[in-house]
This record gives structure tokens, C-alpha cells and sequence, in this order.
């Protein structure tokens, strides 16, 4: 089907690129794009993502020595070290950002009717954020949050898929909160976050929207009892309560019911106290809720590892976050071609293999098919001993 076709030309064939004109007619500045557009820039960071490049050097000159190659995969302009960086210092990377957000949706449509480790036919989101540190010397730009600076991702993660659905790049002084105020709540859906998210405030407006929320509770709030369920049948369920705020100012800000869960967690010998606004639900499921916000954890886990942006080719502000953008829509152009093409790899497996072949001649169904191979067994064959 891609017979003579290079496999850096088959994935970007998965990108609606007329999209990403769309956003750069929105965004573009007055900076040339004569020899060198954005398409060119995009797609040089996208390779520098799937070959994990740590510098501009490093990008232009991997790229320059496939020169005969790179019009058929897709570069039309000159690529240098000093154009590459002025792009990533003078271009909007809004027009990064937009794209990335259009590219969550496909991945989501995609991801869509994936199970959870739950039956609940709710969509479920996990929120949190992760600090991406930044050396303060290079990066002045950004303010220090206890003589620790960097920038802040703040992620609403679809766990049908593990895909970020809104993400939001702050300074590490913004509290983790105010995030909920940029999140478009769904009706019916379930949030998961942890206790740096308690803000009565901003949780009635889950309630408003007819929309649940499960929340870590801090250890000092006043309530009182209005009636205590049943907890003998449901394992490790120390207390289901039905309760209401009496504190100065939460009862204020959250006037009406909560349920609160107490929770024996086994397996690191700890009790959890849960607050939500679900009271269909047994009191386990809502522990089980809670637990999947650690998929949250992993996706930071896997994007610190396996992208880049830990190391940055740039040092303003505009080149950091185009940077991050083109980090996020590689790892969802991977989960998207995941999808469409029924590969059985894991994405970890799917990087490794892409970031050795992308100049390759190979059908990238055959490439992805054989990943899943390549992956060590769960349980593999004992080492046999040296003599």
C-alpha cells in the first residue's frame, strides 16, 4: 500500500494538515516563511521527539545527512541550526498548541469505546499537574516556587485511552486549582483528582453542571453527620457517610450534601478519606475511582521519559512551550496511528522501533505488526548459568 514511501512520510500522512494551516493563518507573525514554514519547523521537532535530539545541532545535522531524502518525507525547506532556532524563538506556539488540542479530539473519537478496569460506562477523567524543572540561570523567565523554577502541566486525562484532554501550561506559582476553572465540565462524568484540588468553591460548580467529582479530603474539615450507611458487605470500607460543611467558610462556598469515604488501603497500610458528590455508587467503586487517578501519574512518568521535554533546544518562553506542544502532539499522533492501524505494540515499543526506521522504505503496518515481538515476555526464559 506505501510501497517506496519512507515511514516519517506514512505517520505525518496521519496529520490534518490543513488544520495546521488553519492555525497559522490565526497566529502567524511578520517573521519570513519563505525558505523555511512552519510545516517545515513542526515537522523537524516532531523527528526530533521520535529520535529523541537534545539540541538544535543535534536536529539539523541528523536531518542533513538524509538530505537526498528529506523531500519525500515531507521537508520542503533548507534545514539550519540558526533558522531552526529563530522559528522556535519568533513563532506563535499557539499555533502548536491548537493543533495539539485538535489531534487530542481525533485521538479521544478513536479512544473512545476503550474499556476501563471498572464497569462504568461514564467517561472518567483523572486531573493533576507536573512540574517540568528549569534551570534558573537559562530560563529567567520563569519565577522560582521554593528555589524550585520551571513550568507547571496541568492535565485533564481521558483514562479511555490515556489521552490528555485539556492541558494547561502555567507557572509554578499558580496553584493547582485554578485549573478547574478552565475545564469543560460534561454532564454525567466522573473527575478524579488529589486533596491540592479542594477548593469548595470551584467543586460546587461540578454539582451545578450535574457533573461528579472524587477528591482526596484534607485531614482538618468540619462537618457534621446527617446519617452513616452500611459499610459490613464492601472490604476495607471503614465509614460511608452523608455529611455537610460547617466550616466558616466552606459551608459558604459548598452549602449541600457530600458523601464521605473512609478508606483501608492494604496495600500501603494507610487510610484514605474520600469526598464526592455520587451517592449512586458503592462506597469500593469510589476507592476504585480514586485509584485510577494514578494512570495520571504514569502518563507524566511516560512523557518525562520517553519525549522531550526534560531537555530544551530553546530557552524563551514561546520556544519551551512549541517544544512541549510538539512533544504532546507526537505522543498522540503515535497513540492516534496506535488506533487506525490495530497495532499491537505498546507506544513505548512503537517509539523504539519508529525512532530506528523513519528513513526506512517500510510499510508502516508491517514496522508496528512486528513491534509486539520485539517486546521481552512478562516471563522470560532464566539466564542460564556461567560456568
Amino acid at each position: 500500500m506505501h510501497k517506496g514511501q519512507l515511514v516519517f512520510a506514512q505517520l505525518t500522512a496521519h496529520l490534518p494538515r490543513e488544520v495546521f494551516m488553519q492555525s497559522v493563518a490565526q497566529y502567524a507573525g511578520p517573521y519570513p516563511t519563505l525558505s523555511f514554514s512552519h510545516w517545515d519547523q513542526f515537522l523537524c521537532m516532531v523527528f526530533a521527539q521520535l529520535t529523541s535530539r537534545t539540541s538544535l545541532r543535534d536536529i539539523t545535522m541528523c536531518l542533513r545527512s538524509h538530505s537526498t531524502k528529506l523531500y519525500f518525507a515531507g521537508f520542503r525547506g533548507s534545514i539550519a541550526r540558526s533558522t531552526l532556532a529563530d522559528a522556535n524563538e519568533r513563532r506563535d506556539s499557539r499555533i502548536f498548541e491548537d493543533f495539539a488540542h485538535h489531534l487530542i479530539a481525533i485521538a479521544r473519537s478513536l479512544h473512545a469505546r476503550d474499556s476501563l478496569d471498572m464497569e462504568l460506562s461514564s467517561t472518567v477523567y483523572a486531573i493533576d499537574a507536573s512540574t517540568i524543572d528549569l534551570c534558573l540561570s537559562l530560563f529567567n523567565w520563569t519565577p522560582a516556587a521554593n528555589k524550585r523554577a520551571g513550568v507547571k502541566l496541568n492535565t485533564l486525562l481521558d483514562l479511555r485511552g490515556n489521552i490528555p484532554s485539556v492541558i494547561r501550561v502555567t507557572s509554578t506559582l499558580v496553584p493547582d486549582a485554578h485549573f478547574l476553572d478552565h475545564l469543560p465540565l460534561e454532564t454525567g462524568s466522573f473527575y478524579v483528582m488529589d486533596r491540592g484540588y479542594v477548593h469548595f468553591a470551584r467543586l460546587i460548580k461540578f454539582t451545578q453542571a450535574a457533573a461528579f467529582f472524587v477528591i482526596r479530603s484534607r485531614t482538618k474539615l468540619h462537618y457534621k453527620v446527617l446519617s452513616s450507611q452500611a459499610t459490613d458487605e464492601a472490604p476495607h470500607v471503614l465509614c460511608d457517610q452523608h455529611i455537610l460543611l460547617t466550616g466558616r467558610h466552606t459551608k459558604n462556598s459548598y452549602p449541600v450534601m457530600l458523601r464521605r469515604v473512609v478508606y483501608l488501603d492494604i496495600e500501603r497500610d494507610r487510610t484514605l478519606i474520600f469526598l464526592t458528590n455520587n451517592f449512586e455508587l458503592q462506597a469500593v467503586q469510589i476507592a476504585q475511582l480514586y485509584k485510577s487517578r494514578w494512570q495520571v501519574e504514569l502518563f507524566f512518568k511516560w512523557i518525562k521519559q520517553h519525549l522531550r521535554i526534560k531537555v530544551f533546544v530553546g530557552n524563551s518562553a514561546n520556544a519551551v512551550k512549541t517544544q512541549i506542544w510538539t512533544a504532546i502532539s507526537t505522543y498522540v499522533l503515535v497513540a492516534i496511528i496506535k488506533k487506525r492501524l490495530n497495532a499491537p505494540a505498546s507506544l513505548h515499543a512503537m517509539l523504539q522501533i519508529l525512532s530506528l526506521n523513519l528513513f526506512e522504505k517500510v510499510p508502516l503496518e508491517d514496522l508496528l505488526a512486528s513491534a509486539a515481538g520485539y517486546e521481552e515476555s512478562a516471563n522470560p526464559n532464566p539466564q542460564l548459568p556461567l560456568l
